[in-house]
C-alpha cells in the first residue's frame, strides 16, 4: 500500500484517520493540504474515485458557496486548485483509490 493522508493539522478526523494507520503499523505520507495543496493530476485522481467534485468540497467552510455556486465544472475544479483549504478532510489515497472523510470501513478492504 502507498498511502496519502492530505489534511489540515487541526482537523479531528485527519488526526483520527493517522492514529487509524499508525495503530496498524501501516506506512503513510501525511500532506498539509492547506500549504502544499494537490496538484491537477492528483485533484483529478481523486475525483474520479470518490464520484465527481461535489464529495470533495467542506460545505462547511466558509468560503464553501464561492465554490458551489460556480456554474462550470473546470471553474469549481480551478478554484479548489487555488484555494486547498476549501477540499473537505482527510482525503486518503491509496493509488488510484480514494475516500473523503473519516472512512475506516473502506480502508479496511485496500489490504
Amino acid at each position: 500500500m502507498n498511502i496519502q493522508i492530505f489534511g489540515k493539522s487541526k482537523c479531528f478526523d485527519t488526526k483520527k484517520a493517522e492514529r487509524y494507520f499508525k495503530e496498524r503499523r501501516i506506512p503513510f505520507q501525511p500532506i498539509d493540504l492547506p500549504k502544499k495543496g494537490m496538484s491537477r493530476g492528483e485533484l483529478q485522481s481523486v475525483k474520479n474515485a470518490v464520484g465527481g467534485l461535489e464529495a470533495l468540497i467542506d460545505k462547511n467552510s466558509a468560503e464553501a458557496p464561492l465554490v458551489l455556486y460556480l456554474a462550470y465544472e473546470a471553474d469549481k475544479e480551478e478554484k479548489l486548485l487555488e484555494c486547498p483549504a476549501l477540499i473537505k478532510t482527510p482525503v486518503v489515497r491509496n493509488g488510484r483509490q480514494a475516500t473523503v472523510g473519516y472512512k475506516p470501513e473502506i480502508w479496511e478492504t485496500w489490504k
